[in-house]
């Protein structure tokens, strides 16, 4: 009993202490950065504008957006974690929603990423105002041609980032990222990932895998590099497949607010049902405006500020 009672006050204290540090998928989520449909998507007449060339699937519903958005926040609320908010910024475009992509945060601090998405090239900025504003330290920004987005970039652990080389992230993002990382003893694993719809459509690493624990993963096979396929099995992961009518509706695109607790978008029942049967407790996210016509999801909405 008095064990149990000072793991807790550690806990606490250290939650107190500790404002940032994220090096993991899946550790418990304490701390988030979110941005609201009213924020990113601003009016109907700003979604008018950019939805067609952003590569939106259709101009999204701001109201209806709202409410999906408000389920997500929910469900965080419930799990214990903090809401942070980016504020509207006229440097960003409906793509801002997506909080997961312009930076990478470590136990030293963030990383301000380069959009591989020109049209999305002010969101790091604006999203480094907002981290200061929050006393988190830069730890360092990548520039020149370097390019990373925060969907190709995967903690299989503590100590090792797995990166996405393709339209999105190329090899000087990730070198860069890697003379970043050094110092805090990270290995950065690069992946070529395949052509599938070309550069007009987003391909992240996490469009066909996202960690549920430390040993559990959902996946989409086909699209899995045979490497990091190999790494997966050496790390004794099990991999959840998603089936093949499910990818399109972003079945591999989940959250882990915490080990097996995860949050999943509507419409992908089989996936839902096979995450559940893997000890996985499963909510289910309405996303007809804030992920399907973006084509996020609840991991892209979400930039884990803090995890312990």
């Amino acid at each position: 009993m008095v064990f149990a009672l000072i793991r807790t006050l550690f806990y606490y204290m250290r939650t107190m202490k500790e404002k940032y540090g994220a090096q993991s998928m899946v550790a418990r989520m304490t701390r988030v950065v979110v941005k609201r449909p009213a924020e990113a998507f601003g009016s109907p007449e700003k979604i008018e504008q950019e939805w067609r060339r952003l590569g939106f699937t259709a101009a999204p519903d701001l109201e209806r957006a709202g409410l999906e958005f408000s389920r997500l926040e929910e469900i965080l609320t419930q799990e214990g974690v903090e809401i942070l908010h980016l504020p509207a910024d006229e440097r960003t475009t409906l793509d801002s929603i997506y909080t997961h992509d312009p930076v990478l945060i470590t136990e030293a601090g963030a990383i301000i990423l380069q959009m591989g998405k020109r049209e999305r090239a002010g969101e790091p900025e604006a999203f480094e105002d907002a981290l200061r504003s929050w006393d988190v330290p830069i730890l360092g920004r990548l520039s020149g041609k370097a390019t990373a987005e925060g969907g190709d970039l995967l903690w299989l652990d503590e100590k090792t980032l797995v990166a996405g080389r393709g339209f999105r992230t190329n090899q000087e993002g990730i070198d860069q990222l890697q003379e970043i990382l050094r110092p805090l003893g990270v290995r950065v694993l690069a992946y070529d990932l395949p052509y599938w719809n070309g550069p007009g459509e987003v391909l992240h690493l996490m469009s066909f895998i996202s960690l549920l624990d430390v040993d559990l993963a959902v996946v989409y096979k086909k699209l899995l590099p045979v490497a990091f396929y190999w790494l997966l099995l050496e790390r004794g992961f099990q991999l959840v497949e998603i089936p093949e009518e499910e990818f399109p509706s972003q079945g591999c695109n989940v959250l882990a607010i915490s080990p097996r607790r995860v949050v999943i978008l509507e419409g992908n029942k089989i996936t839902a049902e096979r995450l559940r049967r893997a000890g996985c407790f499963v909510y289910e996210l309405p996303g007809s405006e804030i992920a399907f016509k973006g084509c996020g999801g609840p991991t892209c909405l979400t930039r884990p500020l803090l995890r312990l």
